[in-house]
């Protein structure tokens, strides 16, 4: 069992008790509430960004940095989910067990880090109403951010967050792949990169797990995980499914993009400027491409300023923290997030560049936090055996996650150059 014994989900997030039949369904809808949180969280408008630019950098060799960067994104959401879900401890929580004060560090890096991207993420979501509908982009992302906010104002916000993220997850990828086959791209070449690799870019490779599992969305949907109530060792193996699983999606979403792109570029067409997606929707489809690509980005940039609202709150409360108050406390920073960006018409640069050295930095730190409880804090994990396969998996991410929080700092540097 936890060692914080869990209220159930059923009870925790409905106010009732419900049979065990009833209850099952919760948890799995919780369960894909949370793998769907965290795969729509990193994907969102710098996701879009990074892959149609390294497709047009890399081509068909894009595809093995995209299988690479899956394989290490895996070994880091299996440890991440395991220690807290197990221990039912979010990740600040058990910052504060391990040495008092640095959990409370590592929440105020998340929290400033997700603020200044929540700006961006509402600047995407006008920008993506923009090439949808025609809408002015400040109203759009005025719109997208009063969308976000229904969802956390509903009386059952847990319910309303779990299906909100699954429906417009399910719909970036259905857009996503009919473009994909529209465009036309090489698959065999694209497959056969995946194993012999025309051009290896480790850069590219870094950038792709930095932007995947960096910052807030590292936690993302293990902390919704500990909020359903589906903690302790009984529900490690569903636990576990779910942050594969979770990878899976963001990937699956990653290959199709790419793929769309791809077909695009392998067609002879010309793509420059900024936004290079936009053009190669618009390419492979006409103005109903342009029109999709709306839709994707609009999707994205909500359910990311949904995940990364929800787990940066999250790392300002704790465990006993009331749904209410929790959904209220995500209702004021999505305000605020909206209120500048309404205010400077668009995401400050500079801020940006600073949040992604702060998120670059976050993932050693916090990760390291649980890789130390995976070793040496048994009695966190109600006296789990944590295995040694997976933790030193972990250790050697670690690592590299490391390197990676060194290069983000280059980010920070580039502001003085």
């Amino acid at each position: 069992m936890s060692s914080s014994a869990p209220v159930p989900p059923a009870e925790k997030e409905t106010g009732s008790a419900l049979g065990p039949a009833a209850m099952r369904a919760v948890n799995r809808s919780a369960l894909l509430g949370a793998l769907f949180l965290m795969a729509t969280s990193a994907i969102g408008p710098g996701f879009i960004t990074q892959t149609a630019n390294f497709t047009v950098q890399l081509g068909a060799a894009f595809a093995f940095a995209i299988v690479v960067s899956i394989v290490v994104d895996i070994a880091v959401q299996l440890n991440v989910w395991r220690v807290i879900g197990v221990s039912g401890l979010k990740a600040h929580e058990l910052g504060n067990r391990v040495l008092p004060g640095l959990g409370w560090f590592i929440a105020a890096l998340v929290a400033t880090g997700g603020l200044v991207f929540n700006i961006g993420n509402t600047a995407g979501g006008g920008l993506g109403l923009n090439a949808l509908i025609g809408l002015d982009a400040t109203w759009g992302g005025i719109i997208t951010a009063l969308l976000a906010v229904g969802v956390f104002l509903s009386r059952r916000a847990g319910v309303a967050l779990d299906r909100i993220v699954v429906a417009l997850g399910v719909v970036m990828i259905l857009v996503t792949g009919y473009v994909a086959i529209v465009s036309q791209p090489p698959v065999g070449e694209a497959l056969r990169n995946v194993v012999l690799p025309e051009e290896i870019s480790f850069l590219v490779v870094t950038t792709l797990i930095g932007g995947t599992v960096g910052g807030y969305i590292t936690y993302a949907g293990a902390h919704r995980v500990v909020d359903a109530g589906i903690t302790g060792v009984e529900n490690v193996k569903q636990i576990s499914r779910s942050s594969v699983v979770s990878i899976v999606v963001t990937g699956v979403m990653r290959f199709l993009l790419f793929l769309a792109i791809l077909g695009v570029v392998a067609g002879g067409a010309q793509l420059a400027g900024e936004n290079l997606a936009a053009q190669a929707f618009q390419s492979a489809a006409g103005e109903v491409g342009l029109r999709l690509f709306g839709v994707i980005l609009w999707a994205a940039s909500v359910s990311s300023v949904i995940g990364a609202a929800y787990t940066s709150v999250s790392f300002l409360t704790t465990s006993r923290t009331a749904p209410r108050t929790r959904s209220l406390l995500t209702v004021a920073f999505i305000l605020v997030s909206a209120a500048v960006f309404t205010l400077l018409g668009q995401a400050p640069s500079t801020l940006l560049i600073v949040a992604g050295a702060v998120n670059g930095l976050i993932l050693p730190l916090g990760f390291a936090v649980l890789l130390w409880v995976a070793w040496r804090r048994r009695d966190l994990l109600g006296g789990y055996e944590y295995p040694t396969w997976l933790a030193v998996l972990g250790t050697l991410v670690w690592l590299l996650t490391i390197w990676l929080g060194v290069q983000s700092l280059s980010g920070i540097a580039a502001l003085w150059a």
